[in-house]
């Protein structure tokens, strides 16, 4: 009996102090750059009145981090507190078939490296706890609308803490589109033409009015404005007068998207002050990354992040440095700006000490509570680190790097990048020099050592995985010249060794999908294919694949009969084959059942022999046991 009274306190304390408790909106912009909106005063050509309406209510930080140049790393600090340097998240992968849980380093790189780049984590683990696991721990509704892009079933929002998700996407951008039709699996349009932004801030307002008093965690994280670029004909049209051929934001397009995601954040904000929420609703504003500067639209970039340098996949400022909001009723000053450097791994923690909730025994945060700086307080001496142990071969790239920021001062140290195995290093003083173009490594080395040791810690403290000297590499096959600079086009690019035809082996938006005898890219959700051969075809490990399998496609190509087959145990000369016909000339879905008696081990798509392109939207094997894989490109 006595245990029955405790228990009923103990519900009726926590149902009591969840009441109390207010809102939490975590709103994440994806590709968004420091200088996409308003905020800054770094931009004419965007208009973004609602995000401007959001920072009246709150603080702006103008020194706002990701915590990684890349979206999935940055997703998983924001849910966890910890760094993709601990979770081993470190590339936006996790959207491919493999499931890898911790990451490894190979023994040997490309000859044209120094360093040997780890391979990284696929999933983000459920073992780790999540702010939306608090949360409801504590009383709350969590709900999560929008991209996802840290592992389908059985690591989907819906494992991780949330009770609602919508789409249930696991993709790194919207299903084909942002204006319907759309390609989600389980989610279809309202109306033709619908924005799919317009439709998750819908959805998102009906979930908050179902709550009815009870408090909410929503996480409205965006598909805006990510790749395909697309938005709505009259937005485009309705930003082309503005646009200025000397102005390196120009695209009339990437503008509509930026309208599009601003007008999403409108209707949250119209919302909450409809359903009287706004008094008692936190909403932090930031991206995953910096703005996207190496893809092509309207025959220019994406955008710019002038002043900044670089952009998203980036270690310099454009890749890391995004916008930043967070209004706090009861903390923050209306209107107020900070110059406090703050990152990712910080808000888990800082929502926390605010809402005076408990961390569980054992858990590790890398970010740290910035209450202090919602106050009004500075954070003199507060270091926060991005790990990038990649090579995206993006304008800007720099070699597998690490970075720290404390105060004015950023270094970054490129793993392996000096001479005999030694660590580089790149020293900017960012109060005085923003776009990051005199470099003081030389200059300041026992400032350089300070903040190395600060680099040293973090990567001790996080068991990073790091990079390790590369015994492969090859002096003669590195271009140093091309470090750090926008790569050259045309006939003043070095010329790489020719790929073997139909390697497309190291692409990770095929997804584990191989190409042979043939070209494959993926543009806008759709895999093309060309340089087609007549032996030309589509490979994929299936070995978890077992039993009688239907496979499915959308497929676009000329009229024609082909096969899929599969090599249960890998062996070229048992492969078993299915035909099919395609009646060619526009999209259709092809079925082909596969009568295997046990594992699929390989498959394969063979694709009839044209000289068009052929178009693949999505392939998805099903097994009567129940195993779906679904690529949807």
């Amino acid at each position: 009996m006595r245990s029955f009274f405790l228990g009923l306190i103990f519900a009726l304390s926590t149902s009591l102090f969840a009441a109390s408790q207010p809102n939490v909106i975590v709103i994440l912009a994806d590709d968004l750059g420091w200088s996409d909106t308003t905020l800054y005063g770094t931009t004419t050509f965007y208009k973004t009145p609602n995000v401007e309406r959001l920072a009246k209510r709150g603080m702006t930080f103008t020194r706002a981090y990701s915590a990684s140049p890349l979206c999935s790393p940055t997703r998983s600090a924001l849910l966890t507190g910890q760094s993709p340097a601990r979770t081993g998240i470190t590339v936006p992968n996790c959207h491919v078939p493999q499931v890898v849980l911790e990451a490894t380093v190979p023994k040997s790189g490309p000859p044209d490296q120094k360093a040997i780049m780890p391979n990284p984590v696929t999933r983000l683990k459920t073992e780790y706890r999540t702010i939306a696991e608090t949360m409801k721990d504590a009383g709350y509704a969590t709900a999560h609308f929008g991209k996802w892009h840290l592992g389908p079933e059985p690591y989907s929002p819906l494992q991780q803490g949330f009770d609602v998700d919508l789409p249930h996407h696991p993709g790194p951008g919207p299903a084909g589109s942002y204006v319907a039709p759309w390609k989600f699996a389980n989610f279809t349009e309202r109306k033709p033409g619908e924005h799919i932004e317009d439709r998750m801030a819908d959805e998102a307002v009906a979930w908050m009015e179902k709550q009815q008093g009870k408090p909410f965690y929503l996480n409205y994280w965006m598909f805006s404005v990510h790749a395909p670029f697309d938005a709505k004909k009259d937005f485009i049209e309705g930003s082309r007068p503005r646009v200025n051929p000397k102005d390196a934001q120009r695209s009339p397009t990437y503008a509509a998207m930026v309208q599009s995601m601003d007008d999403a954040i409108g209707t949250l904000l119209d919302a909450l002050d409809r359903l009287k929420l706004a008094d008692n609703t936190i909403i932090i504003f930031t991206a995953d990354n910096g703005g996207n500067m190496y893809n092509e639209i309207d025959g220019t970039t994406p955008t710019s992040n002038r002043p900044l340098r670089g952009g998203k996949a980036t270690m310099f400022e454009g890749g890391t440095r995004v916008p930043g909001v967070i209004v706090w009723p009861g903390i923050t000053i209306a209107g107020s700006r900070s110059d406090a450097v703050i990152q990712s791994e910080d808000y888990y923690p800082t929502l926390l000490a605010g809402l005076g909730l408990k961390a569980t025994e054992g858990q590790h945060f890398d970010g740290a509570s910035i209450l202090p700086a919602l106050k009004g307080d500075a954070l003199a001496g507060k270091a926060v680190f991005q790990y990038f142990p990649h090579n995206p071969g993006v304008p800007d790239w720099l070699p597998p790097a690490v970075s720290v920021h404390r105060d004015e001062w950023k270094l970054i140290r490129l793993f392996h990048g000096g001479d005999n195995g030694a660590h580089r290093y790149l020293l900017f003083n960012l109060k005085d020099d923003l776009s990051e173009k005199t470099e003081l490594a030389a200059q300041k080395p026992e400032l350089v050592r300070e903040l190395d040791a600060l680099i040293e810690k973090f990567l001790t403290d996080t068991h990073a995985v790091v990079p390790l000297p590369n015994p492969k590499f090859d002096p003669a096959k590195y271009h140093p010249e091309l470090e750090g600079k926008q790569q050259p086009k045309g006939k003043d690019k070095p010329k790489a060794a020719p790929k073997a035809k139909g390697k497309d082996d190291g692409d990770p938006a095929l997804q584990g999908w191989k190409a042979r005898d043939c070209r494959a890219s993926v543009k806008d959700g759709i895999l093309r294919i060309t340089n087609i051969g007549d032996a030309c075809f589509l490979g994929f490990g299936a070995s978890k694949h077992s039993g009688p399998t239907m496979a499915t496609f959308r497929i676009k190509a000329k009229a024609g009969s082909s096969h899929f087959d599969w090599l249960a145990n890998g062996v070229e000369g048992k492969a078993q084959r299915m035909t099919f016909t395609l009646k060619g000339g526009d999209w259709e879905d092809v079925s082909v059942s596969l009568p295997a008696e046990g594992p699929l081990g390989i498959v394969r798509l063979y694709l009839p022999m044209q000289e068009q392109p052929v178009e693949i939207d999505w392939i998805e094997l099903k097994s009567n046991g129940g195993k779906v894989t679904r690529t949807t490109f």
